[in-house]
């Protein structure tokens, strides 16, 4: 099979036999199927990993980003919401869902 029958059909006579598929016909779907999966799926399941990660181990004054771009640090862990003084004397509470990543020590002096 040349790669030109992947890109040109070949005209039959009305009524004549068809050659039947094979699985040659089908190699290029597997192969998209593979990329989709390595470019895909695997880079995101790895990152919901990491985040699930990040969300166990934070704990009281490490500092966040949430997805809204908030940054701030962490007064209080709860289940699913989470403490965040976000100035001097002003905390709001976020779900743990919204914290996008967590930031090095000191980080927020360095921006102010």
């Amino acid at each position: 099979m040349s790669i030109s029958n992947f890109f040109i059909s070949n005209a039959y006579a009305e009524g004549a036999a068809q050659p039947q598929g094979s699985f040659m016909d089908f190699i290029p779907l597997i192969g998209l199927a593979v990329v989709f999966v390595f470019f895909v799926i695997l880079p995101q399941m790895k990152r919901t990993k990491e985040i699930k990660t990040m969300l166990a181990a934070l704990q009281k004054d490490d500092e966040i980003v949430t997805t809204g771009g908030m940054m701030g640090r962490v007064t209080k862990v709860g289940e699913s919401y989470v403490s965040l003084e976000i100035a001097e004397g002003v905390i709001i509470n976020v779900q743990k869902g919204a914290i996008q990543t967590a930031l090095p020590k000191g980080t927020i002096k360095s921006v102010k």
